[in-house]
């Protein structure tokens, strides 16, 4: 009976042990913050990986965009070298679970500051303001601005993002929604005529338009207000100070204008002025 009893004991911690093994695994993250593991000298960074211009992986493996150069100008504010950044692809609707999760430190990747997303995660900046817009194939010549999408024509944006559903409820509401996982994939489809039009912000669609310029363009003016924060987790208050002192020094610099022509140069896109940050 003694030697039962142990057994279950001992099956018991082993299957406990396991289960936390797992979790562990499953999170992906640890309890320390962005701050402690600059301190240990290496930072994980969310970004896109499919967005030229922005946050792009190229096929060697390396790593080009603003988002990209921005990441890593406050990755070094905050003591990491740049080749002790890893940077985590950060899909639109992954985002809030991988700072909740600690799967990465901070995300830069086209992220949009909303009310909604504040309830889940804080945001630093803006670093960056734009406005949503429209892309469509170079000899589209029916779709001329937002307006212009009534008629059944059918819009492509990301899942659970904000742009698609902005269109829908404020200027076209016959529009028909094509939902895809990212914004790449709603390019292939607007190339192969499954849908009219992508929508989402200027900078982000411009990126694609230079790409393919004899096949893609951009019409129409931006009609909303996207502000960029680097998100972080919920409370962090240290990490986000730190980081807005980043995006101001980025700004004061000239660094902030230097790696937008740097990454927009071919495009014929017009640098904006920099934003204020928003601090609260």
């Amino acid at each position: 009976m003694r030697i039962n009893r142990a057994l279950r004991i001992g099956v018991g911690a082993i299957a406990l042990t396991l289960a936390a093994a797992t979790a562990t695994a499953c999170g992906g993250g640890d309890d320390k913050s962005a701050l402690d593991h600059a301190k240990d000298g290496k930072l994980t960074v969310g970004i896109k990986f499919d967005q030229p211009g922005l946050g792009l992986r190229t096929k060697d493996g390396s790593y080009s965009g603003f988002d990209v150069d921005v990441a890593r100008y406050v990755a070094e504010k905050l003591g990491v070298q740049q080749d002790k950044v890893t940077f985590k692809e950060a899909p639109s609707p992954q985002r809030e679970t991988l700072i909740e999760n600690g799967q990465v430190d901070f995300i830069v990747a086209t992220y949009s500051i909303t009310d909604k997303r504040k309830e889940k995660v804080d945001f630093a900046g803006p670093y960056f303001i734009t406005g949503q817009s429209l892309l469509v194939k170079s000899g589209n010549t029916d779709i001329t601005g937002v307006e212009s999408l009534n008629g059944n024509k059918k819009l492509c944006s990301v899942k659970n993002s904000t742009p698609a559903q902005n269109v829908k409820e404020k200027y076209a509401k016959d529009v028909q929604l094509q939902e895809y996982d990212t914004y790449s994939l709603c390019v292939e489809a607007l190339k192969a005529g499954d849908v009219d039009a992508v929508t989402t912000d200027d900078v982000i669609l411009r990126g694609f338009a230079a790409q393919a310029p004899d096949a893609l363009k951009v019409v129409g003016q931006p009609f909303t207000t996207e502000k960029y924060g680097i998100g972080v987790k919920k409370g962090d208050q240290q990490t986000r100070d730190q980081i807005n002192d980043a995006i101001e020094s980025m700004i004061q610099s000239g660094a902030w204008k230097s790696a937008l022509e740097k990454n927009f140069a071919a495009t014929g896109y017009q640098i904006p002025a920099p934003p204020q940050v928003e601090r609260y």
